[in-house]
């Protein structure tokens, strides 16, 4: 009777073990990044793919800009009614750039699809490239802001080919609270990016004509590169969206407190002393690492980053980028 209770429990416990592993921790966010040259692929091929990647259980898919080609279409199109219908139907994101006429304009432009089916924005991209205003359907540049989205997993932006090399794009997306970016585009991007997720602190995520697709985390560090030579390039991963960066600044006795008696709970996944920066992670399933921080009273560093601007600006007596220039800034208070 002893042997058979002391093998019913070692079972019970094995279970228990496997199932704290199977489960995910943090918040994670499936993506599937697809990557093509445009107007290469019809769109009942796409829809193809992402039926598949629909089944599979993917919260959000990426295509690349203007993957229909440079015709102009229609928000009434056969284009956008697919992806609505698949976005509908399989419960997830799609981020679909298109050439689209609206309002008696052609612009280059990135729609999101809900989990519903229905356009949640619209994206029109800020900076278009020389050759985009030569041609049959020259298009218009932006005539508003970049777009920031509340999705369930988190607080996504857009980003179009060009407006890489234009960075008051990028800090109007952290301005606005990204928290991933999608940039879609003709070609792969690379450092740039690096640049932009290092100052920012969003993952961003590329699907560009080059069949290839990288992921930048939010300390600037590469997560992804992949590259192949099919007709369309796929990559499928995930990204934690619980995942915050600290500054060392006023936040370390927090930390050390959080960790020693949340040590069950939650663990410094990044540590970074040169930056003093550092990143924390949940440990177990149905723990956010984010909220933990919020109780034990840390701060953000872009929270930190910040309070020290407006701050700073309320005791020099003027906003510095307000009378100096190179940052959008935020009046003084």
């Amino acid at each position: 009777m002893k042997l058979l209770k002391t093998l019913l429990f070692t079972m019970y416990f094995l279970v228990f073990v496997v199932s704290c592993f199977a489960a995910e921790t943090g918040h994670p966010v499936k993506v599937a990044s697809l990557s093509f040259m445009s107007g290469t692929q019809s769109v009942g091929q796409i829809a193809s793919e992402i039926s598949r990647l629909g089944e599979k259980g993917v919260d959000l898919v990426c295509l690349p800009e203007a993957w229909t080609g440079t015709k102009p279409e229609m928000m009434q199109g056969e284009t956008i009614k697919k992806m609505s219908s698949l976005a509908g139907q399989f419960n997830c994101y799609i981020v679909c750039p298109l050439i689209i006429e609206r309002d008696g304009n052609v612009l280059n432009t990135s729609i999101l699809f809900d989990r519903e089916g229905q356009i949640a924005c619209v994206y029109d991209k800020a900076f278009p490239y020389w050759s985009e205003f030569e041609g049959e359907y020259p298009v218009k540049p932006s005539q508003t802001d970049v777009v920031v989205y509340d999705t369930d997993f988190g607080r996504i932006g857009f980003s179009i080919c060009f407006d890489a090399k234009f960075p008051e794009v990028w800090q109007r997306l952290r301005d606005k609270g990204a928290e991933l970016v999608v940039w879609s585009s003709a070609y792969s991007g690379g450092t740039e990016l690096q640049a932009f997720s290092l100052l920012h602190h969003y993952y961003i995520v590329t699907s560009t004509w080059r069949k290839d697709c990288l992921v930048w985390d939010i300390t600037g560090e590469k997560m992804l590169d992949e590259k192949s030579a099919n007709d369309i390039h796929l990559s499928v991963f995930e990204l934690d969206m619980d995942r915050q960066i600290y500054h060392y600044n006023f936040n370390s006795n927090k930390r050390t407190k959080l960790l020693k008696e949340q040590d069950d709970k939650v663990l410094l996944e990044v540590d970074l002393p040169r930056e003093e920066w550092f990143v924390l992670k949940a440990r177990v399933p149905g723990v956010s690492a984010r909220e933990l921080a919020k109780q034990y009273g840390l701060e953000t560093l872009r929270d930190y980053l910040d309070r020290s601007r407006t701050g700073l600006d309320r005791i020099r007596g003027y906003g510095f980028s307000e009378k100096y220039g190179g940052y959008p800034g935020k009046s003084v208070k």
